[in-house]
Protein backbone atom coordinates (compact mmCIF):
# COMPACT_ATOMS: atom_id res chain seq x y z
CA UNK A 1 0.00 0.00 0.00
CA UNK A 2 1.27 3.36 -0.49
CA UNK A 3 -0.05 6.71 -0.43
CA UNK A 4 0.14 9.43 -3.32
CA UNK A 5 0.24 13.00 -3.22
CA UNK A 6 -0.29 14.30 -6.85
CA UNK A 7 0.10 17.59 -7.81
CA UNK A 8 0.49 19.93 -11.15
CA UNK A 9 1.76 23.36 -12.20
CA UNK A 10 3.41 24.65 -9.48
CA UNK A 11 5.28 27.27 -11.31
CA UNK A 12 7.99 27.74 -9.23
CA UNK A 13 5.79 28.24 -6.21
CA UNK A 14 5.86 25.83 -2.68
CA UNK A 15 4.64 27.15 0.34
CA UNK A 16 4.36 24.91 3.69
CA UNK A 17 0.69 23.92 3.01
CA UNK A 18 1.99 21.64 0.57
CA UNK A 19 4.92 20.52 1.88
CA UNK A 20 2.68 19.21 4.83
CA UNK A 21 0.59 17.37 2.69
CA UNK A 22 4.08 15.89 1.23
CA UNK A 23 5.00 14.68 4.34
CA UNK A 24 2.10 12.69 4.89
CA UNK A 25 2.65 10.77 1.58
CA UNK A 26 4.66 7.55 0.55
CA UNK A 27 5.33 8.94 -2.67
CA UNK A 28 4.83 12.07 -4.59
CA UNK A 29 4.02 12.90 -8.12
CA UNK A 30 4.49 16.19 -10.05
CA UNK A 31 2.27 16.20 -13.33
CA UNK A 32 4.70 18.88 -14.88
CA UNK A 33 5.00 22.35 -15.75
CA UNK A 34 7.14 22.51 -11.65
CA UNK A 35 8.90 26.18 -12.68
CA UNK A 36 12.21 26.48 -10.47
CA UNK A 37 13.56 23.37 -9.07
CA UNK A 38 13.57 24.74 -5.78
CA UNK A 39 10.00 22.95 -6.27
CA UNK A 40 11.05 19.43 -6.89
CA UNK A 41 14.48 20.02 -4.19
CA UNK A 42 12.13 20.83 -1.53
CA UNK A 43 9.70 17.84 -2.05
CA UNK A 44 12.63 15.11 -2.72
CA UNK A 45 13.91 16.24 0.31
CA UNK A 46 10.94 15.17 2.40
CA UNK A 47 10.16 11.96 0.03
CA UNK A 48 10.42 9.80 -2.73
CA UNK A 49 9.30 12.24 -6.64
CA UNK A 50 8.70 11.06 -9.67
CA UNK A 51 7.73 14.13 -12.03
CA UNK A 52 7.56 15.21 -15.44
CA UNK A 53 8.63 18.06 -17.16
CA UNK A 54 5.70 20.65 -18.97
CA UNK A 55 5.35 23.30 -21.51
CA UNK A 56 6.92 26.45 -18.85
CA UNK A 57 9.59 24.40 -17.55
CA UNK A 58 12.99 24.83 -18.89
CA UNK A 59 16.33 22.72 -19.94
CA UNK A 60 17.22 22.43 -16.78
CA UNK A 61 14.42 20.46 -15.62
CA UNK A 62 13.74 19.19 -19.34
CA UNK A 63 17.55 17.49 -18.23
CA UNK A 64 16.58 16.73 -14.51
CA UNK A 65 12.95 14.85 -15.34
CA UNK A 66 11.20 13.18 -18.75
CA UNK A 67 8.04 14.39 -20.62
CA UNK A 68 6.69 10.91 -20.04
CA UNK A 69 6.49 8.65 -16.88
CA UNK A 70 5.34 5.12 -17.52
CA UNK A 71 5.55 2.82 -14.53
CA UNK A 72 4.01 0.26 -12.17
CA UNK A 73 3.67 0.93 -8.84
CA UNK A 74 1.30 -1.33 -5.90
CA UNK A 75 -0.04 -3.12 -9.58
CA UNK A 76 -1.53 -0.28 -10.44
CA UNK A 77 -0.36 0.78 -14.56
CA UNK A 78 0.51 4.33 -14.30
CA UNK A 79 1.19 6.77 -17.35
CA UNK A 80 2.45 10.63 -15.87
CA UNK A 81 2.47 13.47 -18.91
CA UNK A 82 1.92 16.97 -18.66
CA UNK A 83 -0.43 17.50 -21.53
CA UNK A 84 -2.07 14.11 -22.38
CA UNK A 85 -6.35 15.47 -23.34
CA UNK A 86 -8.94 13.55 -21.72
CA UNK A 87 -11.30 10.70 -22.66
CA UNK A 88 -12.66 10.39 -24.94
CA UNK A 89 -10.22 13.56 -26.78
CA UNK A 90 -6.54 12.60 -26.13
CA UNK A 91 -4.34 14.55 -28.06
CA UNK A 92 -2.26 13.27 -31.08
CA UNK A 93 0.52 12.00 -28.16
CA UNK A 94 -1.31 10.02 -26.56
CA UNK A 95 -4.38 8.54 -28.02
CA UNK A 96 -2.32 6.08 -29.87
CA UNK A 97 -0.55 4.47 -26.94
CA UNK A 98 -3.74 4.58 -24.92
CA UNK A 99 -5.76 2.55 -27.28
CA UNK A 100 -2.59 0.00 -27.71
CA UNK A 101 -1.23 0.04 -24.64
CA UNK A 102 -3.19 1.52 -21.74
CA UNK A 103 -2.36 2.60 -18.35
CA UNK A 104 -4.51 2.09 -15.34
CA UNK A 105 -3.65 5.31 -14.64
CA UNK A 106 -3.42 8.08 -17.00
CA UNK A 107 -2.56 11.27 -15.61
CA UNK A 108 -2.22 15.05 -16.90
CA UNK A 109 -1.41 18.35 -15.57
CA UNK A 110 -1.82 21.90 -17.79
CA UNK A 111 -5.40 22.62 -17.46
CA UNK A 112 -5.17 24.05 -13.92
CA UNK A 113 -8.87 22.20 -14.21
CA UNK A 114 -8.97 19.33 -11.58
CA UNK A 115 -10.98 16.50 -13.25
CA UNK A 116 -11.10 12.79 -12.35
CA UNK A 117 -12.43 11.21 -15.34
CA UNK A 118 -13.14 7.27 -16.25
CA UNK A 119 -12.57 6.22 -19.54
CA UNK A 120 -14.95 3.05 -19.58
CA UNK A 121 -14.31 2.35 -23.58
CA UNK A 122 -9.90 2.04 -22.31
CA UNK A 123 -11.02 0.86 -18.63
CA UNK A 124 -8.09 4.06 -17.69
CA UNK A 125 -8.93 6.39 -14.83
CA UNK A 126 -7.63 9.73 -15.90
CA UNK A 127 -6.75 12.69 -13.32
CA UNK A 128 -5.70 15.64 -13.55
CA UNK A 129 -4.83 17.14 -9.93
CA UNK A 130 -5.44 20.94 -10.83
CA UNK A 131 -3.07 23.54 -10.17
CA UNK A 132 -1.18 23.64 -6.64
CA UNK A 133 0.77 26.63 -7.71
CA UNK A 134 -0.65 30.73 -7.94
CA UNK A 135 0.19 30.95 -11.82
CA UNK A 136 -3.12 30.72 -13.96
CA UNK A 137 -6.14 31.79 -14.06
CA UNK A 138 -7.49 29.38 -11.47
CA UNK A 139 -9.41 30.27 -8.65
CA UNK A 140 -8.62 27.99 -5.92
CA UNK A 141 -4.82 26.00 -5.58
CA UNK A 142 -5.79 22.11 -5.47
CA UNK A 143 -4.02 18.81 -5.32
CA UNK A 144 -5.30 14.97 -5.29
CA UNK A 145 -4.27 12.35 -2.51
CA UNK A 146 -4.99 8.55 -2.81
CA UNK A 147 -4.14 5.22 -2.00
CA UNK A 148 -2.52 2.02 -4.27
CA UNK A 149 -2.54 -1.45 -2.93
CA UNK A 150 -2.77 -4.58 -4.80
CA UNK A 151 -4.19 -2.78 -8.11
CA UNK A 152 -6.60 -0.76 -6.81
CA UNK A 153 -6.84 2.95 -6.94
CA UNK A 154 -8.63 3.74 -3.50
CA UNK A 155 -9.35 6.90 -1.06
CA UNK A 156 -9.31 9.60 -3.58
CA UNK A 157 -9.41 12.73 -2.32
CA UNK A 158 -9.33 16.37 -3.38
CA UNK A 159 -7.30 18.90 -1.40
CA UNK A 160 -8.08 22.72 -1.59
CA UNK A 161 -4.75 24.77 -0.62
CA UNK A 162 -6.92 28.05 -0.27
CA UNK A 163 -7.30 30.92 -2.91
CA UNK A 164 -4.09 31.82 -5.13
Amino acid sequence: MKKILLLSDTHSYIDERILHYVKEADEVWHAGDIGDLKVTDAIEALKPLRAVYGNIDNDKARATFPLNQRFSCEGVSVWITHIGGYPPKYNANTREEIKTNPPKLFICGHSHILKVIPDKINDVLHMNPGAAGKHGFHKVRTMLRFILDRGKIENLEVIELGKK
